[in-house]
Formats: structure tokens, C-alpha cells, sequence
């Protein structure tokens, strides 16, 4: 067998495996962490890993199939509603009303009683992303000045952390040519608590620094990456993940190794307009 059907077939086995955890323990508190240790995927990948192969996050999957197994035990059983909202997860009937009438348009009982009603669900359009072929490149260890930020991914105050990291560069003369604008995503905030998550804004650098108050300095390790190319606007970069979690690595011969993602801004957001942003995405293989 070809190495790269074996590739596939081992990520489309890890995640049947947390398909049929889930379908069969709806009725427990599912743990992001036990599927993770149940999939084997490395920590720096599965919450990407399990998004592309499912067709969304897994915290979203993981409701949406609650919400469609009581629409099936309402429409074809005797069950109470309150009993059915107990076997699928839900803490109180409430709780399952809430949702059900927010994702379908109707309410539990609402639904048993009208047998005319159907669910359907919207498959959202697919979107075309403007990424060019993966170059394959071996990069050095890397010294950057770096600052942590944690909060919503969508509101935390980019803008603010480069002229602080900037700001270092000048205080401690460590001006040279390459410096580079790099994002380390450590969370994925549909896994994460969205107000929890951490991000490093990083600026390479090519001069021995010193950490200054919250500006710190560290070694980004180096290795051997995936490197694409991706033009367009910053609220893709889910889809971007996407398309290189499914589309590219079930294709290809290469493995992941454990190490995180990292992003390389190459255009400036504020000379350049959002859709010719250009963003380098690596991704660590073996």
C-alpha cells in the first residue's frame, strides 16, 4: 500500500474513533482532553486535525449531533422531552429547549407535535482561497523578542504589540535586516476558552536581547516545514487551517511532528488592503 493512502487512512481512522466515542457517551460530560488522548494526535494539532476531517470544530460538532439525536428520539420514540434532554448531554430540559428552538426554528415539543415540520440544515458556501502549493524548506532555530497575549482571539489589541516589541528592538539596538513578524497561535478558541486563549507576537531577531517587563525572549525551535503561501484577509485563517489539515495532508506523504504552527505577516495591514495581505503559514512535518 502506497504511504500515502496509509497517511489518510490513519487520520480517517483516529477520527472515527473519536466519532464513535462521542455517539456513544452523549449522555457524559465529554472531555476535549480525553478525545485528544484517544485520537493519539499530537497536542499541537488536534483541535486543526479534528476541525478539517469533521467539517468543524469538534465542540460544535459534539452539540450539533446532541441537537439531531433528540430530534430523532422526539419525532420517532415515546420518550419525554425531559428524559431525552438527560440521554444527550443536556444538564436540564431548558437547556435542550433553548438550543433545539435556537438551531432548528422550533421548540421540542413543538416539533413532536407538527409531523409536518422538517429539520434542514445549511451547508455553508465553500470559499475560495487564494494559497499557493506548500514549499518544503528546513528552517534554523530562530531568537525572537516575543509578548504574550491572552484574551478573544477576535479582540485582543494586535495593533498594540508590535510598536512594543518595536519599541525593545530600538531601546536595546537590535536593528537589523530580517527582522521578522512571526504569530505563535497556541489555542484553537473553539476548544479553549475563548477569553483564555494565548498568542505570542514575535519579532525575529539576529542580536543577543535581554527580556524587558513584559516583553520576553526565547528560541523558536527550528526543523523541517510545510511553508504556504496565503494572500487575503485575516478572518480566513480558519479556513486556511482547514484546507491545510485536510485537503493538503491527507494527500500528501508527509507527517506532522510535534511541534506548533506558526504564522510569518509579511504584509503591513496598514499600507496594504485586506485582501492582498500576504501571511506565511508552516506547518512542522517530519
Amino acid at each position: 500500500m502506497a504511504f500515502k493512502e496509509t497517511n489518510k487512512a490513519f487520520y480517517h481512522e483516529r477520527i472515527n474513533i473519536i466519532i464513535q466515542y462521542i455517539h456513544n457517551n452523549l449522555d457524559e460530560k465529554l472531555q476535549v482532553k480525553t478525545l485528544a488522548e484517544l485520537s493519539h494526535f499530537s497536542e499541537f494539532h488536534f483541535h486543526r486535525i479534528s476541525r478539517a476531517l469533521l467539517g468543524e470544530p469538534i465542540g460544535t460538532y459534539i452539540s450539533r449531533i446532541r441537537l439531531e439525536t433528540a430530534a430523532k428520539m422526539i419525532r420517532y420514540t415515546d420518550l419525554s422531552i425531559e428524559n431525552i434532554a438527560y440521554k444527550v448531554g443536556f444538564e436540564t430540559p431548558s437547556a435542550l429547549s433553548k438550543m433545539f428552538k435556537k438551531q432548528f426554528g422550533i421548540t421540542p415539543s413543538g416539533y413532536r407535535n407538527d409531523k409536518t415540520f422538517t429539520i434542514k440544515t445549511k451547508k455553508p458556501m465553500a470559499l475560495e482561497l487564494n494559497i499557493k502549493k506548500p514549499k518544503i524548506k528546513t528552517m534554523a532555530d530562530k531568537q525572537c523578542l516575543y509578548l504574550r497575549m491572552q484574551g478573544n482571539y477576535k479582540t485582543l489589541d494586535y495593533s498594540s504589540a508590535w510598536p512594543k516589541l518595536w519599541a525593545q528592538v530600538k531601546a536595546q539596538k537590535l536593528f537589523t535586516k530580517g527582522i521578522e513578524h512571526l504569530g505563535l497561535p497556541h489555542d484553537d478558541p473553539k476548544v479553549t476558552d475563548e477569553n483564555k486563549v494565548n498568542y505570542d507576537a514575535c519579532l525575529v531577531i539576529h542580536k543577543a536581547a535581554k527580556p524587558e517587563g513584559e516583553i520576553g525572549v526565547k528560541t523558536i525551535k527550528g526543523g523541517k516545514f510545510a511553508i504556504f503561501l496565503y494572500q487575503g484577509s485575516y478572518t480566513h485563517f480558519a479556513e486556511v487551517y482547514d484546507y491545510i489539515f485536510n485537503d493538503w495532508l491527507m494527500q500528501t506523504e508527509h507527517e506532522l511532528r510535534d511541534a506548533p504552527v506558526m504564522e510569518k505577516y509579511i504584509s503591513n495591514p496598514q499600507r496594504v488592503s485586506e485582501e492582498k495581505l500576504k501571511t506565511e503559514f508552516y506547518l512542522p512535518i517530519k
